[in-house]
Order: structure tokens, then sequence, then C-alpha cells
């Protein structure tokens, strides 16, 4: 009884732990949807090269999940989370600094302002840190993806699964409210009485002098920087928190392992070829495994669109200020998106009966349909009716979003569980191929409704790729006990 009380403890502070850190990656990835606006006005760097900084560091992070699966799966989880969030949060403090540098370069090359020469030259440092960060945000899921299939149980890994996966949500609201409700509203220099910034900022956005739009961003120029630098310096302190408190296994605190015996780190050259034949069969030659990857290709289109282009969208395409835009987003994030992948969690458990893939397909053709109703909300509408499509586009994206991963870790074991979603990021995250620079071309030359149907063709997409695993079972647990 003591041991069964022990092990709850540390399986929820464990959950809690990789909550907090998770969390914490996302403060210094997206906070770069809310300086985006920002980097617009400032320095006139067009929606596609924004599409092209997203693609890069999306492909580049998806690419790292994988090679960090391989590793987290032979080596510890904790230290290699904690590094890439010391890194990321080091990463993004050059980003913020990254116009000084830009400034320095121009000085040099004999141009300076915030003209076009100063915004080619700028988008090359800014290119490069922002995909070193892709690299080491990929230090951060194979870590948390291992160590709560080593503490939970595979039939309660759907609903525990996805209560950490709020932490996706929860750091993504974080990062949009610290951003758009304090930072980029507060922060910054006044310039408003400068006519030659003015000028150049209402260029930089292809809008009137006397728009509102270009005064609000003329009041606080360079408050983009903070979105960077703020942030930063939580994840520091959080890289020493998550080093000092997270443990790897339930054998580190004394305790048995939960599911059959210890295989995380292999050392010798048997466990070694053993292990290699066992990630082929559960991994490499399983096709539920690449149906579940090339459909989280189409779920991640959506969900980045919304994640990444949303302040963006809103603004242009529904006519928000931007504080109305974070507001919607925060709420897309916190309120509908944790409240989906609860619901969609306990639903697997206990209406889907564990079968994971069931309820994302269920998930998928609830994302077209509001996706749908979203697109026909007229732009002059109020921002609350605007939100409440959105935000349940939200709960059901992030159904999918932490259940096709469960589903991987259920088909591949906790012995290869990092592996497997590793290769769910690759594909996940090559989505930003077409979520940021193939959007980013759309919106800039034809306009944000082709974005929307393309959203609501890649939902469908999605579900029917589903429809070809239907059958399959809900884990692959049994066979390997057998």
């Amino acid at each position: 009884m003591q041991t069964s009380k022990s092990l709850k403890y540390w399986q929820w502070r464990t959950i809690i732990i990789t909550m907090v850190g998770y969390a914490m990656f996302y403060l210094v990835r997206k906070n770069f949807a809310l300086a985006m606006p920002g980097l617009q006005a400032d320095y006139g760097i067009s929606k596609v090269q924004l599409g092209i900084f997203l693609t890069l560091n999306g492909v580049i992070y998806g690419l790292s999940r994988f090679v960090n699966g391989i590793l987290t799966d032979r080596g510890s989880a904790k230290r290699i989370m904690a590094l890439g969030l010391l890194l990321c949060g080091v990463v993004n403090i050059g980003f913020g600094c990254s116009d000084w540098f830009a400034g320095f370069l121009a000085r040099i090359a004999g141009s300076h302002g915030s003209g076009v020469a100063f915004a080619s030259i700028m988008v090359y440092p800014m290119g490069l840190l922002w995909v070193v960060n892709g690299f080491l945000q990929g230090m951060g899921v194979p870590p948390c993806t291992k160590t709560i299939s080593q503490w939970i149980h595979p039939n309660e890994l759907a609903t525990k699964m996805s209560i950490w996966n709020m932490s996706h949500s929860i750091g993504a609201g974080l990062a949009m409210a610290l951003c758009g409700w304090f930072i980029m509203p507060h922060l910054g220099t006044d310039v408003s009485s400068n006519p030659e910034m003015l000028a150049a900022i209402a260029s930089n956005l292809s809008l009137d002098v006397a728009d509102p739009k270009v005064l609000q961003f003329a009041a606080h120029y360079g408050a983009w920087r903070w979105c960077f630098i703020l942030p930063a310096l939580v994840a520091v302190l959080g890289s020493i928190f998550l080093i000092c408190t997270l443990k790897d296994s339930p054998t580190d605190v004394g305790l048995p392992e939960v599911v059959g015996k210890k295989k995380a780190i292999v050392k010798t050259p048997e466990e070694k070829a053993e292990y290699k034949v066992f990630v082929s069969r559960r991994v490499y030659r399983n096709p539920v495994i690449w149906v579940l990857a090339l459909t989280n290709f189409f779920v991640y289109i959506v969900r980045f669109a919304c994640l990444d282009w949303g302040p963006t969208l809103l603004s242009e395409a529904k006519g928000m200020s931007l504080a109305s835009a974070t507001t919607v987003m925060v709420v897309f994030e916190l309120i509908g998106g944790n409240l989906g992948m609860l619901f969609w969690g306990w639903a697997t458990d206990h209406i889907f009966k564990s079968k994971a893939h069931h309820t994302s397909l269920v998930c998928m053709v609830g994302v077209a349909l509001v996706t749908a109703c979203f697109w026909f909300i007229p732009s002059d509408a109020a921002w609350w009716v605007t939100m409440i499509p959105f935000a349940f586009i939200g709960f059901f994206i992030y159904g999918p979003q932490a259940l096709l991963g469960i589903c991987a870790v259920q088909h591949a074991t906790n012995r290869a569980a990092a592996t497997a979603n590793g290769i769910l990021g690759i594909f996940g995250y090559a989505s930003t191929i077409v979520s940021g620079v193939i959007f980013g071309f759309i919106a800039e030359h034809w306009g944000w409704n082709l974005v929307f149907v393309t959203m609501i063709v890649v939902s469908i997409a999605a579900a029917l790729m589903l429809l070809t695993i239907f059958r399959a079972k809900a884990s692959a647990y049994e066979e390997e006990q057998q």
C-alpha cells in the first residue's frame, strides 16, 4: 500500500514537472508569433520571409526531435531536456539582440535606418538563430515522452499524456499573454513624433500614416525584442529547475518499474543488437507508425496555421486589434486546447476503448466543420463571435495533437517511445513547409480565404488517413508480453 501511494505521488510529481518544463520551451518558441507584427511594422519583413523563418525552424525541429528521440531512448531524459531549455534561452537572447548586430553590419555595408537594405541584412542573423532554436527545441518532447512512458502504465497513458499535453497550450498561451498583453503594448520606444519613422512604419505595413495601427506600432517601436529576451530569462531558470527536480524512472527513487523490466538504457553489444531489431520491428517496419506520421503532417498544418499566423490572420482577415487577437489566441490555447486535450484523452480511455486513432478521426472531422464556420464569419463581426469557432478549432485540433503521439507510444511500447514520436515529429514539423512559407506566400499574394480552404482540405485528408488504420489494435504491449 505504501509503495502504491509513493508511486502515485511520484507519477503526478513527474507529470507536473515535465509540464512546467515543456511549457517553458513554448515560452521561447511561440513568442515569435506575437513578435511577427512588430517585425513587419519596424523593418518591413514580409510574410514570405517570416514564413521562411517558420518553415526552417519547423523542419529543423522535426529532424531534431527524431535525432534527440534516438539519443533520449539511450540516455538520461532530464539532462537532455534541461540542456535544451538552457540553450534555447541563450539563443532567444541572441535573437532579441539581432537587430543591434544587424545595425553593426549595416553600418559596415553603408546602409542604416529601417530601410530595405537594413532589413535584408537583418534577416540573416535572425534566420540562423531561429534555425538553431528549432534544433534545440527538439530536446523537449522526446525526454518528456520517454519519462512519462516510464512512469505511467499503458492503460492510463492516454489520460495522463493528455493532461501532460496541456503544457503545449499552457506554454503557448502564456507566451501569447506575456507578449501580446504586456510586452507589445507597453514596452519599446515611442517614435510617434518622428515623421520619418511614422512614414517608414506606414510603408512597411502598406497603410496610411494616420491609420491607428501605424500609431500603435510607432508608440512601441522595438517592443518585439523583449518578446525574446524576457521569456529567455524564464527558460534559463527553468533549466535549473528541471535538473534539480526531475527523475528519469521509478528505479531512480527506489520504486519498481511500472511495465516490465527496465530496458531504457542499452549498454552491451548484445543489448544494442537486440534493441535495433526491436526498434526495426516496432517502429521502422510498422505501417501504423507511418500512417500516424502522415496524419500528423496534416494535423500540424492546421495547428500551426492557427498558432503561428493566428495574431496576423485575426488582425488582417477579421479586422481585430492586436490586443483582441491576443485574447482570442489565449482562449484558443488555454481554454479550447486544454479542454480538448482533457476531454479527448478521457474519451479515448473510457469511450473509444484506448483506440486513440478512433478519437483522432472524430476530432479531424470536427476541425473541418468548425474551420468552415470560422471562415464564413464576416470581418466586421464582434471579436467574441469570431472567438467561438476559433476556440473550437483548438478544442478539436489538440485532441489528435496529443493522441497521435500516444498511439505511437502504444504501438512502439515504452522501449522505443521517443524514437516513434521522433518520426511523428519529423512529419509534423515538415508541415511548416505548408503552414510557414507556402501559407505566407498565399496570404501575401491571394489573401487568407485560400488559406482557410487549404486548412479544411488537409483536415479531411487527415481523417481519410486515419480511416486506413481504423481496425488497428489499441496497443502492442499484449503482443510483446507473449
